[in-house]
C-alpha cells in the first residue's frame, strides 16, 4: 500500500496554497503576502503540471500550467481585489479538485 505522499504526490504544495489562495479572500494582509501567494501559488502550479504531464493527465497540465502563468510574479496581472477574492476562490478548488484526479493509480506501479 502505497502511503500517501506517493499516492498523492502534489497534495502538500497544493494544501499550503489552498490555505494561502483562502486566507487572502478577506483583503485585511500587508502587499507583501500577495507577493508570497503569488510565488507559492506559481511554484504549487508549476509543480502539480508537471505531475500531471508525466501522468498523461493533459487538461490538468494546461489549468495548472494556466494558473501558475495567471500568478506568476515576473509579470503579473493587475486585477482588482474582488476580481482577485473570486479568483482566489475558483484556484484553491481546483487545486482541492486536482489533488484527487493528479493521483497515481495502484496499477500504475
Amino acid at each position: 500500500m502505497k502511503n500517501l505522499a506517493e499516492k498523492y504526490p502534489t497534495v502538500v504544495t497544493s494544501s499550503i496554497a489552498i490555505m494561502m489562495l483562502l486566507l487572502a479572500i478577506p483583503p485585511m494582509w500587508p502587499y507583501g503576502y500577495y507577493t508570497l501567494l503569488r510565488l507559492v501559488v506559481t511554484g504549487a502550479g508549476i509543480f502539480a503540471a508537471f505531475m500531471a504531464y508525466g501522468m498523461g493527465k493533459n487538461v490538468w497540465t494546461y489549468i495548472l500550467g494556466g494558473i501558475a502563468l495567471l500568478f506568476n510574479p515576473l509579470i503579473p496581472v493587475h486585477l482588482d481585489k474582488e476580481t482577485w477574492g473570486v479568483i482566489d476562490l475558483v484556484v484553491a478548488i481546483a487545486f482541492f479538485v486536482s489533488i484527487w484526479c493528479i493521483r497515481v493509480n495502484e496499477e500504475e506501479k
